[in-house]
């Protein structure tokens, strides 16, 4: 078997890729990930994850490489990290009896073999009607200053939802894992012949 590489030191997708209780190690891609002009969001994210995943594909010549990055939309506009407080509740306040789009994108990469499969997932959250005291008591708690859109949906981010619609809740938190299993099989790996 070739070795499982998660291009990525995120510790919310390293949680998430242990779900399929494969071995696998963590390599920092050191990727540009400012936008090319004209670029749309879901290019954006579809170019940074095979980026990704090819960027450690010179350390790990025998690998499959799972390469994501996530934008997270609102009106149309890429949101950032807030970073603090202040820009915490800025977000959250605009969000307020709105919807919010994540777009992830995924691939994973062969580096024996030079293969690349992508892919797009699209993940919505719909926001209840927020009130000042509720995001104060959020922010506070939870203090998501380095999550895009300000929450965290694994924590208590979950009280500010409607509804979140999408295919894989795991999408959200920035690794598509249904759609991960379909391009491992896709690049020779079953999850499930792996156990």
């Amino acid at each position: 078997m070739k070795t499982l590489i998660l291009a990525s030191t995120s510790p919310f997708r390293k949680i998430i890729l242990e779900k399929l209780n494969l071995a696998f190690e963590c390599a920092k891609p050191n990727v540009d990930e400012t936008a090319l002009i004209d670029e749309t969001a879901i290019e954006l994210v579809e170019r940074l994850a095979i980026e990704k995943a090819k960027a450690v594909a010179r350390q790990f010549p025998n690998a499959l490489i799972i390469g994501s990055d996530q934008v997270a939309l609102s009106e149309g506009k890429i949101l950032g990290k807030p970073h603090n407080f202040e820009n915490g509740f800025k977000q959250l306040a605009s969000f307020s009896g709105k919807s919010v789009e994540f777009h992830t994108g995924l691939c994973v990469f062969d580096s024996s073999t030079g293969k690349s499969l992508s892919l797009v997932e699209l993940f919505t959250v719909h926001f209840k009607k927020l009130s000042t005291q509720e995001i104060t008591a959020y922010l506070n708690v939870e203090q998501p200053y380095n999550c895009a859109g300000s929450f965290k949906s694994e924590g208590l981010g979950i009280c500010l939802f409607e509804k979140l619609e999408g295919d894989d809740p795991n999408t959200l938190i920035g690794l598509p894992l249904i759609k991960l299993i379909g391009l491992l099989k896709a690049q020779g790996l079953d999850v499930l012949q792996e156990q």
